[in-house]
């Protein structure tokens, strides 16, 4: 089959890998209809993660159709449209049973192979999925292919950024980075309840898609985004910043944004070593400080009823539609924010 596959630093090549296998009796096998370029795919892109074999199908935001299932395999059958969550999960241990099935002790990452051992991803003709009945969530009506995709990380995430900050109708809240999980955040963030919501970013066309989705634009290239958020809450900081990029200064920023007893919701991969605020910074300010990634296979199935009712356009945010044979380039877009690039999706 054809896959997007790693081969180091700023290297994706389009190549034949062997086709996956059912190797345990609970796995599927998934013909990839659609499937996209996550932010966090870029880390391995910029080699900030180490690790990953060369030659590993990149990728972790897809949807298909089930072609071949395990004989233990209960709740699927082939021709199932199916979407998929970033993680497998088990369904049955601690962590699943709570809710927080990114966390499940059985689980893998998509797209992620170290030493032979591991998943391929999703940038793939067809991708295998262990724990299938657990992982895997059929597609419901009125529910696109596209749609199932996003729910299967960046919607749920955005979400989850927002669940996390505790909405409440009267509070104040910011969103740091107007990326793909930064608009979703602004959309959970309205969904739950929030009626003063700002976006702080520095490109226009994303800010632009901001003030579509709901929110109070700040440009940082041009604005203090603490002296707007203080002016409009009588100099007490927003209730809650909830952080979509991944870095010191954002989480920085979050910090300063806050009120004292604030919340920051910080769902951005940081992959630096340290927080930029120190434990009695948070001390002297009574901060919340929420981190960790989303539980998408649970957050899926609370949030398909909201997609259900198109009350919000997600998919708006696709600017970039491919064929998978242009992963390179589309790779290339994405990465360097080039040609107004939002979201990167490949139709297989």
């Amino acid at each position: 089959m054809k896959a997007l596959t790693f081969h180091g630093k700023h290297h994706i090549q389009y190549e034949s890998i062997p086709d996956p296998e059912i190797i345990e009796a609970t796995d599927v096998i998934v013909k990839v209809k659609v499937c996209a370029i996550c932010g966090s795919d870029l880390h391995v892109y910029h080699e900030h993660e180490k690790g990953i074999d060369r030659g590993c199908a990149m990728g972790h935001e897809f949807s298909g159709e089930v072609v071949a299932i395990g004989k233990e395999v209960k709740s699927l059958r082939t021709g199932d449209l199916v979407m998929s969550p970033f993680t497998t999960s088990c369904g049955n241990c601690f962590y699943c049973k709570i809710g927080l099935t990114a966390r499940c002790i059985h689980g893998q990452l998509f797209g992620w192979r170290e030493k032979g051992r591991g998943l391929h991803g999703g940038q793939a003709e067809y991708v295998r999925v262990p724990l299938a009945d657990s992982s895997l969530m059929k597609i419901p009506e009125g529910v696109t292919l596209e749609e199932g995709l996003m729910l299967g990380d960046i919607l749920s995430t955005g979400f989850f950024c927002a669940k996390q900050a505790e909405i409440k109708p009267n509070n104040t809240y910011v969103v740091i980075g107007c990326g793909p999980v930064g608009l979703m955040a602004i959309l959970g963030a309205r969904e739950y309840g929030a009626e003063k919501i700002y976006a702080i970013d520095t490109l226009p066309e994303r800010l632009a898609k901001a003030k579509e989705f709901g929110a109070t634009i700040i440009n940082a290239t041009h604005q203090n985004a603490i002296e707007v958020i203080k002016e409009a809450t009588e100099g007490r900081g927003a209730d809650a910043a909830l952080e979509a990029v991944g870095s010191s200064t954002t989480n920085r920023l979050a910090y300063d944004l806050i009120r004292p007893g604030g919340i920051i919701s910080a769902v951005g991969v940081c992959t630096d070593l340290h927080l930029p605020f120190s434990p009695t910074d948070a001390y002297n300010k009574n901060i919340t400080y929420k981190v960790g990634r989303c539980p998408a296979r649970y957050m899926m199935e609370q949030l398909a009823p909201v997609v259900q009712k198109k009350k919000y356009n997600f998919t708006s945010i696709i600017t970039h539609r491919m064929h998978l044979s242009e992963g390179v380039r589309g790779y290339d877009i994405f990465a360097n924010k080039k040609e107004n690039c939002l979201k990167v999706l490949f139709e297989l």
